[in-house]
């Protein structure tokens, strides 16, 4: 929460007062990525300056954050200059002070003119520059004057596309009436889809990593990475919203005009949209996404009101900040206050404690919430959460509920700050904080807890794929005493499962039927259902091919760990500690003693060969697999991935919506391959 702190006693004093503050407050969230209070926190802070400096004009100083446009470049990646100034919006926190600035507007233009409602896009402002149809340089926003050149990474954006024109693809079916200009600069914004952010605080919280608050923040961060290879891993997304240079024929005349063409030469710009002819209508859009937004895959805090005409954007020109002709009302952030019910502590599958907030049922943002997690200890003692506290709580992304801060007036008497068990709750072990971690974990095998999440996750379809073992059916026969571990899932038999409530002779017959096929799952899927920490499919899938058994695996040190492509030493000795544990080792005693297969299928081994000493290059999406698991298949098997064609390519891999490089493959005369060709190299059976 914001330390706006006491009121000063003079105006000079909390002017100074405030501009460290809310520089403080900009570090933390554009250079450091982790901010500690919200967008509506922030704005009281800023706005509160401004009506300071407003009325006391001797108090602003040149270095004030009212006198910038945007934060700091971070000044590790190369400096753009941006010829054209990309400024900020003016905000617009109700309908007054939108309609105060349709009057304005109406006032200097000496009429009304048509205005264009557009989402706004929760991310990172960019600037994209296209020379004769070709991405030259993509640069974020910095300063307003000075960006960040960040073109390698938005590259790996595939909604951002490497060529337009009908050159780059000619299933566009551009109109021959728009002409591609020799120089476009287009504006617009990168952000995260929610389900990406999901996904990767899914498994950033089984590492034990700090979470990150919100998917705007992971996509201005991840854009600003230094390794493009890691931005292309968090699976960001873009929409352009703006021309803000165009050199040659068939400029757009309006806004109107101007997202039309961007969508016609292949661009992404976000379909939500209208023109609206007056007031009334721009407050109708706003109230129809109110609510609405929330259904979207992407996060998005407001609307964006914008003149038409780009003659009338000219004439009505802009301050020192701010363009006149546009505004960005912003949604008042949706929380809700509830009342903490009890602090319970969940043990997951690689022994990490999370403390969860049950709270009294509140609606939020579309639907019922009744709990949320306080993620770590760290997280828990900042907050300061406590039951019988009334708390704030908001969606992350409209997506993930999280309590954003304890309403201390309305705090109890005698209640007490939570601690986390010394103790695992599941199975009573003594609980440790591994050095470097904020995770606090259970380091017990056998503890109980993680004996469901791990049998969960060894029968999963990625893993070793058991139709039939539920949550509910894996609970029931740990309850009887006929589980413990995964190894104990090969010694069940139909007689033991039959008589059970809810089972018969079929469903024994089948679930016994896929556990006896999971024996020979192979190296790969075992590894990757052993849970080890920081081997997830793809690298089990890098590993199997690589050293071919367990116990060749088992027998490798750190130097041989990490000559296979995307494994760190970090990784590698997370391996090599995993092996060194007796529980584990004894596990995998068990595991073999059953008859589960540890080696890696002939037809995986010969594809580890087949396919030494080619070149590929992959375009468009696959059906089956993401662009980092088609690229560590081919590695894998001895063949090179390449972002280019040439003559010396193999095979040009071509998914849905390739790009210009399947013309120019066709042009060289390189092989054309679907998935399915690629799997008939590999080996995979059909």
């Amino acid at each position: 929460m914001a330390k706006s702190g006491p009121k000063a006693k003079d105006p000079e004093a909390r002017a100074a007062e405030l501009r460290e503050e809310i520089d403080r407050h900009a570090r933390l969230y554009y250079v450091e990525d982790r901010p500690e209070i919200t967008d509506a926190e922030y704005d009281v802070l800023f706005r509160e300056l401004i009506a300071l400096e407003e009325a006391h004009p001797e108090l602003v100083t040149p270095d004030s954050p009212t006198q910038r446009v945007g934060g700091t470049p971070v000044g590790e990646l190369p400096a753009v200059r941006h010829e054209i100034p990309l400024l900020s919006l003016e905000n617009a926190y109700s309908p007054e002070e939108l309609k105060a600035w349709a009057d304005r507007v109406v006032d200097r233009l000496g009429r009304t003119p048509a205005f264009v409602c557009e989402l706004k896009i929760d991310g990172l402002s960019v600037s994209l520059t296209y020379k004769a149809g070709v991405l030259v340089r993509a640069a974020t926003r910095g300063d307003g004057t000075t960006g960040e050149d960040v073109t390698p990474n938005v590259k790996t954006i595939h909604a951002v596309p490497m060529k337009i024109g009908a050159a780059a693809d000619a299933a566009r079916k551009i109109s021959s009436k728009v002409k591609i200009p020799a120089v476009l600069e287009v504006r617009g914004e990168v952000y995260m889809p929610k389900k990406s952010f999901v996904a990767l605080n899914a498994i950033r919280e089984e590492a034990g990593e700090p979470l990150f608050a919100n998917p705007r923040n992971v996509a201005a961060g991840s854009l600003r990475l230094l390794d493009a290879k890691i931005t292309a891993s968090r699976r960001l997304s873009a929409f352009l919203y703006s021309v803000a240079r165009w050199e040659g024929a068939g400029e757009p005349q309006t806004q109107t005009e101007a997202l039309s063409t961007l969508e016609e030469i292949g661009l992404p710009v976000n379909p939500h949209r209208l023109l609206a002819r007056g007031v009334d209508e721009i407050l109708e859009f706003l109230d129809t996404w109110r609510t609405k937004r929330h259904d979207l895959p992407f996060e998005t805090d407001g609307v964006v009101v914008k003149v038409d005409a780009l003659a009338d954007q000219k004439r009505l020109g802009q301050t020192a900040k701010f363009p006149r002709w546009a505004i960005a009302y912003k949604y008042p952030p949706e929380e809700a206050a509830t009342v903490v019910t009890g602090i319970v502590v969940q043990v997951g599958r690689t022994g990490v404690l999370t403390p969860v907030a049950e709270f009294t049922p509140v609606f939020l943002a579309g639907s019922t919430v009744r709990r949320a997690t306080l993620h770590n200890m760290e997280d828990l003692a900042r907050k300061d959460v406590r039951v019988g506290d009334t708390v704030a709580v908001e969606k992350a992304g409209d997506v993930i509920p999280k309590v954003t801060r304890v309403l201390l007036q309305k705090r109890p008497k005698g209640a007490k700050p939570f601690s986390m068990p010394k103790r695992c709750p599941a199975c009573g072990e003594q609980v440790v904080q591994l050095e470097g971690e904020v995770a606090v974990r259970c380091v017990n095998p056998g503890c109980p807890a993680q004996a469901a999440e791990r049998i969960r996750h060894f029968v999963s379809r990625r893993a070793m794929d058991v139709e039939g073992l539920g949550d509910e059916r894996i609970e029931q026969l740990l309850g009887a005493g006929l589980l413990e571990d995964i190894a104990s899932l090969y010694a069940l038999t139909r007689d033991q499962l039959a008589p059970l409530e809810r089972w018969g002779e079929k469903s024994a017959a089948n679930v016994i039927a896929e556990i006896e096929r999971s024996r020979d799952a192979g190296l790969a899927r075992l590894l990757f259902g052993l849970g080890i920490r920081q081997v997830g499919e793809k690298t089990a899938k890098l590993l199997a091919r690589r050293f071919l058994s367990l116990e060749a695996l088992e027998a490798a040190d750190e130097q041989a760990l990490t000559s296979v492509p995307e494994i760190g030493p970090e990784t590698a000795r997370g391996i090599i500690e995993w092996f060194a544990r007796r529980p584990n080792r004894a596990l995998l005693s068990k595991l073999r003693a059953a008859g589960v297969r540890m080696t890696e299928s002939p037809a995986a081994s010969e594809a580890g060969r087949s396919l030494s000493g080619g070149v590929f290059v992959l375009t468009g999406t696959l059906p089956r697999r993401s662009r980092d698991e088609a690229t560590a298949a081919i590695e894998s098997a001895g063949g090179k991935v390449s972002g280019s064609v040439s003559k010396k390519t193999t095979a040009v891999i071509a998914g849905e919506e390739p790009g210009s490089k399947l013309d120019k493959a066709k042009s060289l005369d390189v092989a054309v391959w679907t998935e399915d060709d690629l799997d008939r190299a590999l080996g995979v059976p059909s």
